[in-house]
This record gives structure tokens, C-alpha cells and sequence, in this order.
């Protein structure tokens, strides 16, 4: 369709996985997951094959995404701490829910939240209207309680306390209890629930469905397990919770069919960054790296800055704009989002300090991506996407570990797997870009040291150290 006769308004529903890579659906080339409905969506409309997530862990790339901003921007670098004082996403930092209810967008979250517990940091005071789900960074798939606080010893206003269990299902700001059921078929069924709610009511929708999948722990029922059961017990389990996701998706896109809204409503998945690594994946005490999730060639993992780490799954459907079948190789990443649709829903970006740029010329015209340079920055690494060129400075594959090289350059178009050096026979382009790359994190440590830090109490206690992962 003609960028001069786009439909008006259309709905909204963006999916997020957690912790998956980006060889880790069908669509994506897995030799072992099967996600006919996540290629389904993919084929309705675009597979962005050089899609990126804001970093390589979770809470900064839920702030990117929600805020259109850089992380850092943002004011969230590190993962949060799930205890219920732990400060997030400050209010004077909009979202996409925001911006949308002011437009007169119904808006509702039903899955993760991770972007802060106190009250001014939780969903409700974001622009969602209604919520359903969990607010730390994961929760066990059956009780619902978040394990990771048990037995740390945290200082909270100068006091030591013991770190407990703790129960973490809400909705709409209150405790609520469903022991026994599996968490994926709840935010199925919730998310297929507002879409028929929203089809009863004459305004636009923004649906935000953030996935606790395939997160660790890693639990799924029996029938999806069923269905690998030929495959190795990491490489099973990771493709049945994978599956398990795949139907919710499913189920939300039947709804919105038979509801007729599926023509007009702007379809997207991605996973928040790359596949875990964690030792806890295992469930049985070894100590080896978990390697049941793909990064599907690429080099890194969750909290590396090479491509394995930050350049995920991502597909996106419109079918009344945007034209079904393509593969899309132009870079963009999940701060692209909040201007994309707000675009879309006739907002004006301009209002927004925002970092991401409207995609979709890119999506639905065959235009270039709109940006020149893409940067991201993790605790020692930082990195910088120019082209074909990514700098990787003091880049690492495994957390606690030296830099794997203190500067690599890679032609991804070449080399998409950053398997070679090209720092030495390229001099003139790692001055470029190193250059680039330093002062633009430069910039987010000023503005962190003088806007965000101040408003951190305690930030020991509450945010992980941004070289760590867990």
C-alpha cells in the first residue's frame, strides 16, 4: 500500500522472548525448534534478519524498547534486582503506553515487566491501563515465585537483610494467585482476553506482550516436551518452551482474526536479546555453560556485545501496509519501534526525546534504514555499528573473563559470524569509529553520573553490576 493511503490508527501487539537467540526459530533456520506460527507472522510480512536489541541483557533492553531511547538514555544500563523496593524506569521517562493513551490507545501489558518494582515504577504508572503478569525478571513457571533473591545477604538504608522468596503475579497493581498453572498458557489466554475486549470497544488497542520464555527455569509441559523428546535434554527443553511460546503467539493472532481486526493491526516479535549461557539453566547443579539456545552462527551470547548478543529474531506484520514475503537485511533495533508506531497511530515523534527512527519507509517502501550509526555499550564493552563495519571494544564471550581482543572490527557483510580481525588491515576506519564510539558513551556516563545516578538509592542492593548477566 501507498505511504499516502495508510489506514488510520491501526491496533498494536508487540512480542517479546526472553533469553532466546537468534538461530532459535524455524523461520530463523533452526535444525531442532518448529514455530509454525512465529513463521507464519513472519511470512504475512517482514523477516528482519539484522535486527537488533538496545544490549544484551533484559532490563535495558525493555527500557530501549518501551522508551525509545539508547539504555543509557533511558536511565536503566544493568538488570534489576526483584525485590519490591528496587527503583526502575523513572515517570518522567515516557513510554510507548503513553504516548498511545494520549492518543486515545486502550493499553495493556500481560506478561514481564522488569523495569522496576516501587510504585512509580511499576506498569501502571507508565501508561498501561491494564496489566497482567510478573514484575521481576523471572518467576518459576508453576508457583510464580521469583527464586533470586533467597538467602543474599542486601544492604537496604544501611541495614543487612536476608534475601526471601518472592510471589510475583499481579494485575492491574494487586497480588494475585494462580499456583499450578503454566505461565505461558496464562499469558496466552490473558492476551487472547484483550483482544476480544478491545474488538468490543470503538478505540485503537497497544497490546504489549512480553514473554517470560524461555527465561530460565526452564519448565514446560509434558506435551511440549513430547514433541522433542528425540532431542537432548537442554536442546528439548529450550524447543518445547519455545513452542509452548510459539502457540501463544497463535492463539493471539486466531483472536485477532476472528475478531477482523487482523488487516490493521501491526504485528511484531523479537527476542530481548541473546541465548543464555547461565550455569542455573541446568536445573541440576553442573557447571558448565548452557548451550541448548542458538545464536544460530553468530559469535556471543546474552551479555557479549559481539552480534551473537544483541542482533535477534525480529519480524514484524502489517498486512494492509506492509507487503507479505519479505526479507528485510537493513539494520534497526528495538528503539525503532516507539517512533514506527506512534508514526503509524499519527503521533508526532518530535514531541519525544527519543534515540530510534521511524522504519517504516524501510518496512513497507524498500527505503534504507535510516540510520548511519548504531551503538551499544555493556559494564567494559562498547560497540558501534556503521554499514557493514562493527567495532567491538573490549568486547567479551563469557562474563568474569578478559576481553576476548580489546579492539575488533568486523565486515558483518563478509563476516557475519565476526570470525576475523579486520582491525589491522583497516586502520583508518577503527579511528573512525573508535573515535565515534567513545564519545557517545562518553555522553551516556556524564548523563548517568549527573541525572540518573543521584536517583538510585542503594544501587548495589538493586541493580546487578553491569558486567554481569544473571
Amino acid at each position: 500500500m501507498a505511504a499516502s493511503v495508510r489506514p488510520d490508527r491501526p491496533n498494536v501487539v508487540i512480542f517479546v522472548g526472553d533469553d532466546h537467540g537468534y538461530g532459535d526459530l524455524s523461520c530463523m533456520g533452526s535444525p531442532t525448534v518448529r514455530t509454525p506460527r512465529l513463521d507464519e507472522l513472519a511470512a504475512s510480512g517482514a523477516l528482519l534478519t539484522n535486527w537488533y536489541s538496545n544490549s544484551p541483557v533484559c532490563s535495558p533492553s525493555r527500557a530501549a524498547l518501551l522508551s525509545g531511547r539508547y539504555p543509557g538514555n533511558a536511565g536503566v544500563r544493568s538488570i534489576l534486582q526483584g525485590y519490591r523496593t528496587t527503583p526502575g524506569l523513572t515517570q518522567d521517562v515516557p513510554t510507548l503506553a503513553t504516548a498511545l493513551s494520549e492518543l486515545g490507545y486502550h493499553t495493556e501489558l500481560v506478561g514481564k515487566w522488569h523495569l522496576g518494582l516501587t510504585p512509580e515504577s511499576r506498569p501502571e504508572a507508565h501508561g498501561f491501563a491494564s496489566t497482567f503478569g510478573h514484575l521481576a525478571g523471572a518467576v518459576d513457571y508453576y508457583s510464580h515465585i521469583h527464586y533470586s533473591p533467597n538467602n543474599r545477604r542486601v544492604t537496604m538504608n544501611g541495614q543487612t537483610h536476608l534475601g526471601t522468596p518472592l510471589h510475583d503475579l499481579w494485575e492491574n497493581g494487586s497480588e494475585i494467585y494462580h499456583d499450578g498453572e503454566y505461565l505461558t498458557d496464562l499469558v496466552a489466554g490473558r492476551a487472547a482476553s484483550a483482544v476480544r475486549r478491545a474488538a468490543a470497544e470503538a478505540e485503537p488497542f497497544f497490546l504489549y506482550v512480553p514473554f517470560n520464555a524461555p527465561h530460565y527455569p526452564l519448565h514446560a509441559p509434558a506435551k511440549y516436551k513430547e514433541r522433542f523428546d528425540h532431542l537432548p535434554w537442554d536442546q528439548m527443553i529450550m524447543a518445547a518452551m519455545i513452542s509452548a511460546l510459539d502457540d501463544a503467539v497463535g492463539s493471539v493472532l486466531d483472536e485477532l482474526t476472528r475478531q477482523g481486526l487482523r488487516e490493521n493491526t501491526i504485528v511484531a516479535y523479537m527476542s530481548d536479546n541473546g541465548p543464555s549461557r547461565e550455569i542455573r539453566n541446568w536445573l541440576d547443579g553442573t557447571q558448565t555453560p548452557y548451550r541448548g539456545s542458538s545464536s544460530g552462527g553468530l559469535k556471543g551470547h546474552k551479555f557479549s556485545l559481539f552480534e551473537g548478543g544483541i542482533r535477534v529474531p525480529g519480524t514484524v506484520s502489517w498486512p494492509a501496509v506492509i507487503g507479505a514475503g519479505q526479507v528485510i537485511d537493513e539494520p534497526m533495533a528495538a528503539m525503532d519501534v516507539f517512533p514506527t508506531v506512534l508514526t503509524a497511530a499519527g503521533g508526532k515523534p518530535e514531541r519525544y526525546e527519543l534515540d530510534g527512527r521511524d522504519v517504516l519507509p524501510v518496512l513497507a517502501d524498500g527505503a534504507a534504514s535510516p540510520h548511519d550509526r548504531l551503538f551499544w555499550e555493556q559494564g567494559a564493552q562498547t560497540a558501534v555499528r556503521q554499514g557493514c563495519w562493527k567495532l567491538v571494544l573490549n568486547g567479551q564471550l563469557e562474563e568474569g573473563l578478559p576481553p576476548a581482543e580489546p579492539v575488533f572490527l568486523a565486515d558483518l557483510a563478509e563476516d557475519p559470524g565476526e570470525t576475523m580481525n579486520r582491525a589491522a588491515g583497516h586502520p583508518e576506519v577503527v579511528s573512525e569509529l573508535t573515535a565515534a564510539a567513545t564519545t557517545w558513551r562518553d555522553g551516556i556516563e556524564q548523563r548517568w553520573a549527573e541525572e540518573w545516578l543521584p536517583r538510585i538509592p542503594d544501587i548495589d542492593t538493586y541493580v546487578f553490576p553491569p558486567g554481569v548477566s544473571t
